[in-house]
This record gives structure tokens, C-alpha cells and sequence, in this order.
């Protein structure tokens, strides 16, 4: 990631890597916590307990022992997560870090069937 953030990196690279990662999610309510932005469902993820407890630290509960998660890797998030929950929905990753990054419903990252940018017609949600 830190070559994204140099302005030089390889975006099929970080996806690839993003895929390849184990992604922790916190669990709310029986489902993942996620948030509505812009139209889009976006849903937290971690890349580790580190960025989790930072996060656990702007909420209400502060204490990471008191938040449940799972730890799921980054292809299963974007491959069979996303599509399943029916609207445009991506992946923000590390929120509220100092590198925070973001997995949009585009193709390359999600499948064609849900991913925004699909030539009408094709996707879900055109």
C-alpha cells in the first residue's frame, strides 16, 4: 500500500495482495459492520488487531475485547460478501488510519455482476 501512497504503486498489485489477505471485520448485530456513503455500502475491515483497536478507540465501546469479529480473507469479502448484499457495497479498509484505503464496487475488484462501472445491462444494479 505504501506505494499507493507515494503516487507510484500498482493497483492490480494491491488488490491482488488485498485478496490474498486475512481481513478482520467486526461483527454487529449478527451482520458486519458497515456504512452508507455516497450510495455505496461499505464495509470496515482490518488489517490487523492493531488497526482494529485504534478504531475500537473513536467508538463507543473502546475496549477491544468488547467487539466481536472474524477474520475472513479479502477474496472471500470481495467475491461472495459484496454480491450478497444486494446493493453497491465495497470494502473500506483501515478506517480511520493514517492509510486508510478503499476496495469501490468497480470491475477488477468485484465481480463484473455487481461492480458500478459494468456496461449497462450486464450489472446487477443497472
Amino acid at each position: 500500500m505504501e506505494g499507493m501512497y507515494r503516487g507510484n504503486g500498482d493497483p492490480t498489485a494491491l488488490v491482488d495482495a488485498f485478496r490474498r489477505a486475512a481481513v478482520l471485520v467486526p461483527v454487529t448485530g449478527g451482520g458486519l459492520w458497515s456504512a452508507a456513503l455516497g450510495g455505496v455500502r461499505w464495509i470496515y475491515g482490518f488489517s490487523s488487531e492493531v488497526a482494529l483497536a485504534r478504531f475500537a478507540l473513536t467508538q463507543e465501546t473502546s475496549e477491544l475485547s468488547d467487539w466481536e469479529y472474524m477474520t475472513v480473507f479479502g477474496a472471500r469479502l470481495l467475491d461472495v460478501v459484496i454480491p450478497a448484499v444486494q446493493e453497491p457495497a465495497g470494502v473500506a479498509l483501515d478506517v480511520g488510519s493514517d492509510r486508510p484505503m478503499i476496495f469501490p464496487p468497480v470491475m477488477g475488484i468485484v465481480p463484473n455482476a455487481v461492480a458500478l462501472d459494468a456496461r449497462a445491462g450486464e450489472g446487477m444494479f443497472r
